[in-house]
Formats: structure tokens, C-alpha cells, sequence
């Protein structure tokens, strides 16, 4: 199969393009930036007729879309931007998969729930964003469902690798230059290693598993907050900065953020036949990774 995987600069888009070095499928990894060593076919994905005359001249299958606004705080100032790759980009990935009989696998996320309520997040339960990114992704799934096209939807968190910029990097920067630093322990959810997503992409890609289409959620095991998960990277990277508690309240930020949005995945697990990696089984190889490189 031919796939076009956009947002291939970014951190799902670099573990992909990594694991899929060996097998029959071809890959086509575009993206509106260019990152040296990486060859990358320049797409954006906002101009619908781009779209469509590269999935035409490629014949493409499968679009993998990796890419996003991620900026949670920037978003609530730049709604216009967000919108823009979040929603419209989405419908025309989706426009363009419906027109070709392609099917179109999106990454969303947990944001799209309020995070109130004490209980892992199902795919089913009523979604209510709390800020502009959460909205614009969650309009982004409902432009993808209106296009008709075959579709999966794979909603994680908390994602991060070695590439680009992203908590587990920066608190191991932080911790080793500092001797003391505070992190919120009021939010809750699980970190996903985007190697491990990737992984998932592949196997649905090779197993030929593309008719299973749907919402799903993905992230690794377990559930921790974003304070455990900074005593986990200091301890893994070696360092011995003080972390301390703080509420959600101390550091005021622009977005509201959910507070609890563990995903389950039951859904993934049962359906794909997919075993998910223990959260901190999945830094612990991040961080190796990191310090080879």
C-alpha cells in the first residue's frame, strides 16, 4: 500500500518514519517544515487541491495524519491557527480519503473530555472540551465523521519521544540544572510513548486491519500525575533535583487543562489484539534512547 503520513517532522511522525523502514508498504512523509538528514515532501495540509494532487500522482491508500496544533496555552490567543490544522485540515484529509476509497487514520486526543470525573475515559462517553485546542480537535473528528470516509481515530496523551520539544525533555534539562522545581500534582492521566503509537500504526497498516474503523483510545498502562511522572524521568536520567508538589492554581496557565483523563483502553486492547507497554517501562527506553543520542 502507498501512505501519505503528514506531520512527519514532528514526534509521531519521526518514530514512523524510523519503524517503517522495512516492510512492502511505501511511505510518502510530508510536512510544511523541514528538519536536516530528513527527506520530506512539503505539504500543507490546509489547501485541500494540495492534498488532493499529491494522493492522486502518489495513489495513495492510507493517510496517517501526525499532524497538529499542539500548543495548548497558544491556542486559546491563535484559535484562527488551531482551527485551521486541528479542524479544516482534518476535513480536508478526510474529503480527500473519502473521494479516493482511502482510509484516513487521525490522531486526536484526551482534551476532548472535561476530565471531571474519577473513572478511566471511554470512547463512548459525551465529550466537553475545556479550551480551544480540545474544541478544534474535537472538530476536527466530527468534520472527519461528516466526510464519510474510512476512518480511525486514535485519541492518547501526554505524548512524548526524543525528538521535538516535550515534558520528559524538558524535565530532564530542568532537573539537571537545577536544585529545586515545583510540578502539579492535581492532574492525572497517562503518559504515551510515541514509539509505542507508532507501533500500533504499523500493525494496523501491515495486518491489513483498516476495516476496523472507529474511535479508539491509546496511551500507555497505568495512571500518574504530572508530578510522578517528573520524579520518574529525574530518577530515570540520573539527577537529583528536589521536586515538590504544587496545585494546578499555583501556576496559572491560559487553557484549563483536565484533571483526570486517564484513557481507557479496553477498546484498542481488545480489538487490535495489541499488548500496551507499562508507562514506565516505556520512558525508561525513551530515556536510553536520549542519552545514546
Amino acid at each position: 500500500m502507498n501512505v501519505l503520513v503528514t506531520g512527519a517532522n514532528g514526534q509521531l511522525g519521526r518514530e514512523l518514519r524510523a519503524a517503517a523502514t522495512n516492510g512492502r508498504d511505501r511511505f510518502v512523509f510530508t510536512d510544511v517544515s523541514s528538519v536536516q538528514g530528513l527527506e520530506t515532501v512539503y505539504l500543507d495540509i490546509t489547501n485541500i487541491d494540495a492534498v488532493r494532487i499529491i494522493c492522486d500522482s502518489e495513489k495513495i491508500d492510507v493517510i496517517v495524519n501526525c499532524a497538529a496544533y499542539t500548543n495548548v496555552d497558544k491556542a486559546e490567543d491563535d484559535s484562527a491557527s488551531a482551527m485551521a490544522l486541528n479542524s479544516a485540515a482534518a476535513g480536508n484529509l478526510a474529503t480527500v480519503a473519502a473521494e479516493r476509497g482511502a482510509t484516513l487514520i487521525h490522531i486526536s486526543t484526551d482534551y476532548v473530555f472535561q476530565g471531571d470525573r474519577p473513572e478511566p475515559c471511554r470512547e463512548d462517553w459525551p465529550t466537553s472540551p475545556l479550551g480551544v485546542y480540545g474544541s478544534t480537535k474535537l472538530l476536527g473528528e466530527r468534520k472527519i465523521a461528516e466526510s464519510g470516509c474510512e476512518s480511525i481515530i486514535f485519541r492518547t496523551a501526554w505524548l512524548y519521544s526524543p525528538y521535538g520539544k516535550n515534558f520528559v525533555k524538558t524535565m530532564l534539562q530542568l532537573t539537571a540544572e537545577r536544585d529545586s522545581l515545583k510540578v502539579v500534582f492535581d492532574q492525572v492521566g497517562t503518559p504515551t510513548y510515541a514509539n509505542d503509537l507508532a507501533g500500533l500504526i504499523l500493525k494496523v497498516i501491515r495486518e491489513d486491519k483498516l476495516g476496523l474503523t472507529g474511535i479508539y483510545h491509546y496511551s500507555g498502562e497505568g495512571a500518574i500525575s504530572w508530578y510522578d511522572f517528573a520524579i520518574a524521568i529525574r530518577d530515570l536520567g540520573g539527577n537529583t533535583c528536589d521536586i515538590r508538589p504544587c496545585h494546578t492554581e499555583d501556576y496559572p496557565s491560559k487553557a484549563r487543562r483536565p484533571r483526570f483523563s486517564v484513557l481507557d483502553k479496553t477498546k484498542v486492547k481488545e480489538t487490535f489484539k495489541v499488548e500496551i507497554p507499562y508507562w514506565r517501562d516505556s520512558l525508561a527506553d525513551c530515556i536510553r534512547r536520549i542519552k545514546e543520542s
